[in-house]
């Protein structure tokens, strides 16, 4: 029996998952979270097989969840299941742990493969998702504008801790400094970059080849 744990916040798509799940014997549903901080809870609790994760959520964003969540249940395999294609989602959930990573318009079929393949320990990406990943000449290569040289140190750090999905609390937690100090590098960051947020900041960072995959 697979044990599965849903994590989204939209009450309409935990309810489509949770019928879908019902119809197939082989898996167990065994909690259901609207935010990161209640996953990381169940995922302590259950230690489910399989986590059925999204991205974008009111709080702890999807990556930081999934690198928090394999830590407290190292077995526990991630499938994200998101609307988001973008690259700046991605790769910080690749690197963060997930196993698979699927858009919501997969077919229920699909789905079910996905679960049972990823209880195995078998990826499987959404067709969109992997011709992103077979392309690295969409995010490497490109060297960064000369804005960025005007970047210190700490603040190339502090990007390429945004490029990896991190939060302001994380970063501050990673780099042993408070989270004010953080916001004023993210800040002088985007003023330096000429950028409006810190996704903005993420997207630059991969494609300019900042970041290592």
């Amino acid at each position: 029996m697979i044990t599965l744990l849903i994590v989204d916040d939209h009450q309409v798509v935990r309810w489509g998952l949770r019928t879908f799940l019902a119809t197939q014997a082989d898996m167990l549903l065994v909690g259901e979270a609207t935010t990161g901080e209640e996953a990381l809870t169940l995922a302590a609790e259950q230690a489910p097989n399989v986590v059925l994760l999204d991205l974008v959520m009111p709080g702890m964003h999807g990556v930081e969840v999934t690198r928090r969540l394999k830590q407290i249940s190292p077995h526990s395999q991630i499938i994200v299941l998101t609307s988001y294609h973008e690259d700046v989602h991605i790769f910080p959930a690749i690197r963060a742990g997930a196993l698979s990573y699927l858009l919501k318009d997969v077919d229920t079929r699909e789905l079910a493969e996905a679960v049972r393949k990823a209880a195995r320990g078998e990826a499987v990406l959404h067709p969109q998702i992997a011709v992103r990943l077979a392309q690295p000449t969409q995010m490497a290569g490109h060297e960064p504008g000369e804005e960025s040289l005007d970047l210190s140190p700490r603040e190339r750090e502090v990007l390429h801790l945004i490029a990896e999905g991190y939060a302001n609390t994380a970063i501050a937690e990673q780099l042993i400094i408070s989270e004010y100090t953080v916001k004023n590098h993210v800040s002088n960051i985007l003023s330096k970059l000429h950028l409006a947020d810190r996704t903005q900041a993420a997207v630059y960072a991969w494609r300019h080849g900042m970041i290592d995959r």
